[in-house]
């Protein structure tokens, strides 16, 4: 990890629950907010650790988050706070604000609150989607909402094949992410042979939407 030092406004305006705040208000939060640089697969908590009393917020790069069980079974909850362990799938930037500057700042602009609130209730639903699909789901299915919900959030751009989706989802990240083991994950995607290309490196091409929508119907 290598601390870069204080933010700017512009970083802190990349966070969406400071996005309509005052100059001025901004500026209070500059000195109590800092920047971490971690590299790729770089732990930035492990579970179980205590946390400190701030704010974490993702400005580069991308997150994953997962849980273990009991029976020492990973399941990753979302990628993007301990009692989870939290790495770096790639080189990020992570901004931390001081817990008094942050209260401070919500004193005088109660809406951030309710901004935080909305951001917290999306996440939950979140897990609580993943959660439900482990429990209620066949593997398929899970598979198949795994890939819409990243065409939803990233997008796709077109290739000759089809609609390759702007993220790589390496198989074993996939595995952990729908609960299943590596080798049902291949055996899941050579069922979609036809429909969705998997390529090495975590390219995923979709020929076809709305058969791949059919499949999910198919395997409830």
């Amino acid at each position: 990890m290598i601390v870069k030092g204080c933010s700017s406004i512009a970083q802190l305006k990349q966070i969406s629950i400071f996005q309509d705040l005052a100059t001025a208000q901004l500026e209070s939060l500059v000195p109590y907010s800092y920047v971490r640089e971690y590299q790729q697969n770089e732990i930035v908590m492990h579970e179980g650790d205590g946390l400190p009393q701030q704010l974490h917020a993702l400005i580069v790069g991308r997150l994953e988050i997962k849980k273990t069980a009991a029976n020492g079974k990973e399941t990753v909850l979302r990628f993007g706070i301990s009692p989870a362990t939290v790495i770096c799938q790639v080189n990020s930037h992570i901004l931390t604000i001081d817990r008094e500057a942050l209260l401070k700042v919500i004193a005088q602009s109660p809406e951030i609150s309710l901004k935080i609130l909305e951001v917290f209730n999306q996440r939950l639903q979140q897990l609580h989607n993943t959660v439900h699909g482990l429990i209620s789901e066949r593997a398929m299915v899970r598979l198949v909402r795994l890939i819409q919900y990243y065409r939803h959030r990233d997008g796709t751009h077109t290739e000759t094949e089809g609609d390759c989706l702007n993220i790589k989802l390496p198989l074993y990240q996939i595995a952990r992410s729908i609960g299943i083991t590596y080798e049902e994950c291949v055996r899941l995607f050579q069922k979609l042979k036809g429909i969705v290309i998997y390529k090495r490196g975590g390219k995923i091409i979709v020929k076809d939407w709305n058969k791949l929508e059919l499949v999910s119907k198919q395997t409830k």
